[in-house]
Order: C-alpha cells, then structure tokens, then sequence
C-alpha cells in the first residue's frame, strides 16, 4: 500500500508562483510512476504532469508546459510540482497519484491516464484570483 499526502495548495494572484507538494509513505517512492491530475468544478479529472520510475523525461499537459515543473526528491520521500506563472484556469484541486511499477521495461513510462493510477491523495485546493 502506498499512502499520499498533498500540501502547499492556496490562493495566489496571476502570473505568481506555487510549490505543492506529496508526501509519499508505504513504499520508496523511486518504486513508483509518480503524476499530478487537478479537477476544476464541473470537470473531469485531467492530467497535469508525470514522472516515470525511472525519472527520466517528465511529461506535461499541453496547457502547463514550460510553466509547471514536476521532479521528486528520494531522501525525502516526496514528490512535487512546481508551478509559475499562474492563470486563472489553473484554479483546481490538485491530486498526486501513484503506480507501482515492477517490470523493467514499463520502468520509463509515464502514465497519463486517470485509470492507470492506484494510489491518489485526498487532494489540494489551489486558487488563483485576482
């Protein structure tokens, strides 16, 4: 079992910066593709960016790209997603999510679907207002 935990969500003006952050517990978090999906009210969960196993090349919604930064840190267990340059459609509760990943040559996939998932966090709220 793995176990997430997000934080650092908040109300940010456009064009600020914000750090989520998860927490993850259970397993070493280098055993897992690692992602970040937000849902805005009355839409679907989406995907925002991911992380293979084997860290190497992230992925990011066509939205985020070159605004969002995702990376992990091992020592700490803990998976983050940068985000700078902050719009109003940004504004969504944020979800990490896991996968457990065993086989080598699934090692380098990032995942990006909803479905492909089996740990997620209870979510962070961002708000961007001006």
């Amino acid at each position: 079992q793995v176990q997430l935990v997000e934080s650092g969500g908040g109300l940010v003006q456009p064009g600020d910066s914000l750090r989520v952050a998860c927490a993850v517990s259970g397993r070493p978090v280098s055993d897992n593709a690692m992602a970040w999906f937000r849902q805005a009210p009355g839409k679907a969960r989406e995907f925002v960016a991911g992380m293979s196993r084997s860290a190497t090349i992230p992925d990011y919604a066509a939205s985020v790209k070159g605004r969002f930064t995702i990376s992990r840190d091992n020592a700490k267990g803990t998976v983050y997603l940068q985000m700078n340059s902050l719009k109003v459609e940004d504004t969504a509760v944020y979800y990490c999510a896991a996968k457990t990943v065993t086989g080598l040559p699934d090692i380098i996939k990032v995942y990006e679907a909803v479905d492909d998932y089996d740990y997620w966090g209870q979510g962070t709220r961002v708000t961007v207002s001006s």
